[in-house]
């Protein structure tokens, strides 16, 4: 259990439910407390009572008037959904989406792996899972994709683009003409293509915009 949490409220409310709350209460926790992570301004503060209610539904006993900010709460939850998702002894096999190691992000990211703790440091929700009969850390794919959608920049800038080469360009751009061609989005597209290439989705979205924006004539999403 992780013991750097900010606030100790949040640290006192992690403690209460690891023991007492029932198995499918704590999962339930762990959702809610991803979602509101998701949803803070970090920039702003917080009364504890509405983080309290957010993540267990309830109005805490005591009236607790504490303001917290915004970018410590954020720390805990992340923290808290952790610490929870460990408790539970989850096998990777119950989640109900894809989990990632992170290996797994490293090689769809082509980034280190001190770069993927980085991005837990700045927001990535991981999990702990019983992974052939050991406790590993893991991201489900919303998780992931959670924290793309709202650091773009920041995942561009970690992924190593200059290690495609022109022959990978020109095939990633050939792969998603003729998938643009059956109708579908880019969106669906770069999925696609990052599957089959083994690339991640944001190397294919980013790739595909800049040759549109380089080349208009040629486009494959001409506006």
């Amino acid at each position: 259990m992780h013991q750097d949490y900010r606030i100790a409220v949040i640290r006192e409310l992690r403690d209460q439910q690891v023991r007492f709350a029932p198995r499918v209460k704590r999962l339930e926790q762990a959702e809610r407390a991803e979602r509101l992570l998701s949803e803070l301004d970090l920039s702003r503060e917080y009364p504890y009572e509405f983080i309290y209610f957010r993540v267990t539904d309830y109005r805490p006993e005591e009236n607790c008037r504490k303001l917290v900010r915004g970018e410590d709460a954020a720390h805990d939850l992340r923290l808290f959904v952790e610490d929870v998702t460990d408790s539970l002894n989850l096998r990777v096999e119950e989640a109900p989406e894809p989990v990632h190691t992170v290996e797994d992000l490293s090689r769809m990211f082509n980034v280190s792996t001190k770069t993927i703790s980085r991005w837990r440091d700045q927001g990535l929700v991981s999990r702990r899972f019983v992974c052939d009969g050991r406790k590993r850390v893991g991201f489900l794919h919303s998780s992931v994709e959670r924290f793309v959608a709202r650091n773009r920049d920041r995942v561009r800038r970690g992924e190593r683009f200059s290690q495609l080469s022109e022959d990978e360009r020109t095939e990633i751009i050939e792969r998603a003409r003729r998938t643009a061609a059956t109708g579908v989005n880019l969106s669906e597209v770069s999925r696609q293509v990052a599957s089959a290439l083994g690339r991640s989705i944001e190397t294919i979205r980013y790739t595909l915009k800049n040759h549109d924006r380089r080349h208009p004539e040629q486009a494959v999403f001409p506006d």
